[in-house]
């Protein structure tokens, strides 16, 4: 169940259709194999780069260390990885009961092969799939896209881990709820954890009507004390968690498509509330489809990048995929460590200003664009001047574009070269006048 936060479920954002001048290639090569291409066609070279590194599977990566971390945690649950990141748009939404409507459907928030393929936005797309094989406790961790801003927390390929366990509707399923209840609740009593609770279920966050009231209540206690429990094994010993300061942990009703009732995670860390993870009963038509009569499952989703972010001490989401020594030496097997800045090279500032096409121009499309132009030299993008003109009625925007390697300083020539390519390309594919 995909429920990272803000850049995995809460993805309502408006979304127009993708409109570009240049025509794609008749076929793209993703993991050895041609697809054909089509007008849905919105996968660029930087991002096709990018497939099959599977960064959380090098088990001396930060993220793959994060991964391990939950899997040990989660000892009695099958581990899964390495599914192919290529799926339908069923499977990516219809199976998971995303309305037709939904803005992650959109060219401008997913990145699609062609019509009827897509590169997953989250680890949720395999979940029927893993249900119908039978898999009662599991985890899933993957790599996922999705078009998306440019700066030091937001990237368009990042990693994220699921995990679910389906409890038999009967009762049977009940005596192993209360059961698990208790020793989870005598655990998190004996530990140094306030936990900052809500009703399991209001009105405002239902059970699901094909539900036991008695059982649906059970699910989602046996759901926050299994992510409570979590929490202490992420942050309990990083928290300078002693007598006086124990570790809190704050949870929020939330609204997610595929579950129902669905809440957040937060933890207080270093002195602020941080928001670690989206989870929620998973909705019954999604076992329906998996053909796993009379049970009931909880399901949770986090980003790795996140928390890894927030553990490692990792100031810059691009470093994830650096691959300097200075870099990837400072983490091994096991451990979290506290990252040490090896540089800090200046920013070089570029502005690009134009008159919008008629169709009108997509911020994603303006960064994908950056992305495949200047790769991991580009910081961060930011609009900073929006104008129509009051006769003409014509539009225009300017970004700031900052040019920053994290490996060493860049001159301003080579600056100026890559933002000559940015501008050329801006006028080529989109048919933009610059200002």
């Amino acid at each position: 169940m995909s429920l990272v936060l803000c850049r995995t479920w809460s993805i309502f954002r408006g979304a127009s259709l993708r409109r570009c001048y240049s025509t794609p290639a008749p076929t793209v090569a993703l993991l050895g194999k041609q697809y054909p291409t089509d007008k849905t066609t919105n996968i660029t070279s930087a991002i096709i780069d990018k497939v099959g590194r599977n960064l959380y599977m090098n088990p001396s990566h930060p993220l793959g260390i994060l991964q391990a971390l939950i899997s040990s945690h989660f000892r009695d649950f099958n581990s899964m990885t390495g599914f192919p990141p290529i799926v339908t748009p069923a499977q990516n939404f219809d199976d998971l009961g995303f309305p037709v409507d939904h803005p992650g459907r959109a060219a401008t928030d997913s990145y699609y092969i062609n019509r009827d393929l897509m590169l997953r936005t989250h680890t949720s797309a395999h979940e029927v799939e893993v249900f119908a094989r039978g898999e009662k406790r599991w985890l899933l961790s993957s790599d996922v896209y999705r078009r998306d801003e440019i700066d030091a927390s937001h990237y368009p390929v990042f990693h994220q881990m699921e995990g679910a366990r389906v409890f038999s509707a009967d009762a049977y399923g009940k005596a192993e709820l209360e059961e698990d209840n208790a020793r989870l609740s005598q655990h998190l009593a004996q530990s140094n954890i306030v936990i900052e609770d809500v009703p399991h279920i209001t009105a405002a966050n239902p059970r699901q009507d094909a539900h036991d009231p008695v059982l649906a209540e059970l699910v989602a206690h046996n759901l926050k004390l299994s992510l409570n429990s979590l929490m202490l094994t992420l942050f309990g010993d990083r928290a300078n968690v002693g007598d006086c300061e124990p570790l809190r942990v704050r949870w929020i009703e939330a609204y997610f498509p595929f579950t129902t009732p669905s809440y957040e995670v937060e933890v207080f860390f270093r002195g602020k509330w941080l928001e670690i993870l989206g989870c929620g009963v998973v909705q019954q038509q999604t076992l329906d489809r998996a053909r796993v009569p009379d049970s009931i499952s909880w399901a949770f989703g986090l980003g790795l990048e996140r928390i890894a972010m927030i553990l490692f001490s990792i100031p810059d989401i691009r470093l994830f995929w650096s691959q300097d020594p200075r870099f990837l030496s400072q983490f091994s097997v096991g451990q979290i460590s506290t990252f040490k800045p090896y540089s800090k090279y200046p920013a070089c500032y570029k502005d690009v200003s134009f008159w919008l096409p008629d169709v009108g121009l997509h911020d994603n499309d303006f960064c994908d664009l950056v992305r495949d132009a200047a790769g991991d030299l580009v910081q961060d993008v930011v609009l900073i001047d929006s104008f129509t003109h009051p006769k003409t009625k014509r539009s225009s925007k300017c970004y700031r574009i900052n040019y920053c390697s994290m490996d060493r300083s860049l001159s301003n020539e080579e600056a100026n070269a890559i933002n000559a390519q940015v501008i050329s390309t801006l006028k080529d594919k989109f048919g933009v006048e610059i200002r």
